[in-house]
C-alpha cells in the first residue's frame, strides 16, 4: 500500500500513526513546510482548522482510497427497530422544504463550531440568499456553490416548479445542519432532528429534499 508523503517543518505538535497512514498536525500553512518524500503534492491531502487562539492547524495524510474505505468499514451505522410511513399526497399540492448538510447560514451570523459536536441547525427562510458555506474542512471544493447556490440548495428550482405547477408551493422556511458530526448522529437523531422536525410539521410541510454538500 503506497504511504503518504511527509513533510517537515517547524513547530509539529503531534503526530498519529495509523494503520495505513500518518495524521501530521502542524501550525503553520502548507507554504511554511518542505516536502522530504513523495512524488508529488498530489500525494498530500490537507485539513485546516482554526485553534482557539486564532493558530491555523493543518493535518496532512496521504490520499489513499482504500485506507479511507477500510475506516469507513469500521464506523458503527445506527440499526432502527422500525421506520415510519407516511402516505403522500399529490405531489402538486405538497408543500416542499429543503434540509442541507452544507453547514449554509446566513452571512454575519456565527453559524457552526469546528468539530463534530455542534448539532444545531439555522433556520433559512425562503427569500434568503446572502447564505454562507460554514464547512470548515478545505477537503472539497467550493467553487460549485460558489458560482450557483442552487448546486446545495435548489431554492431557485423549487420556485420554478411550483409556477409549473410540479409542486404545491415553497416552504416559508429550511434548515441547514453540519455534516461532519459523530459516527452515530445520536445528538441529531435524539435531539435537534426531532425538533427541526416539528417546525416543519407546524409549517405544514409534506416533503423534504436532503441535500449535502
Amino acid at each position: 500500500m503506497n504511504r503518504p508523503s511527509l513533510v517537515s517543518c517547524e513547530g509539529v505538535v503531534a503526530t498519529d500513526q495509523q494503520d495505513d497512514f500518518t495524521l501530521i498536525f502542524l501550525p503553520a500553512a502548507l507554504s511554511g513546510c518542505r516536502r522530504v518524500a513523495g512524488d508529488s503534492l498530489d500525494d498530500l491531502f490537507c485539513l485546516s482548522t482554526i485553534t482557539p487562539r486564532g493558530q491555523r492547524e493543518m493535518s496532512i495524510f496521504g490520499k489513499d482510497e482504500a485506507a479511507i474505505q477500510k475506516f469507513a468499514a469500521t464506523m458503527p451505522v445506527p440499526e432502527f427497530r422500525k421506520g415510519s410511513f407516511t402516505k403522500p399526497g399529490p405531489l402538486n399540492f405538497a408543500k416542499v422544504a429543503i434540509v442541507t448538510t452544507a453547514a449554509l447560514h446566513r452571512e454575519g451570523a456565527d453559524g457552526f463550531e469546528l468539530g463534530d459536536s455542534d448539532y444545531h441547525y439555522e433556520t433559512l427562510p425562503r427569500q434568503a440568499r446572502d447564505l454562507a458555506l460554514g464547512h470548515h474542512s478545505v477537503n472539497f471544493d467550493r467553487g460549485g456553490f460558489a458560482a450557483d447556490i442552487n448546486v446545495v440548495y435548489p431554492i431557485d428550482r423549487l420556485h420554478e416548479m411550483t409556477e409549473d405547477g410540479i409542486i404545491g408551493s415553497v416552504a416559508e422556511n429550511h434548515y441547514a445542519f453540519a455534516g461532519n458530526q459523530s459516527e452515530t448522529v445520536s445528538e441529531i437523531r435524539l435531539d435537534s432532528g426531532p425538533l427541526c422536525a416539528e417546525e416543519m410539521l407546524s409549517e405544514g410541510v409534506d416533503v423534504v429534499i436532503l441535500t449535502g454538500t
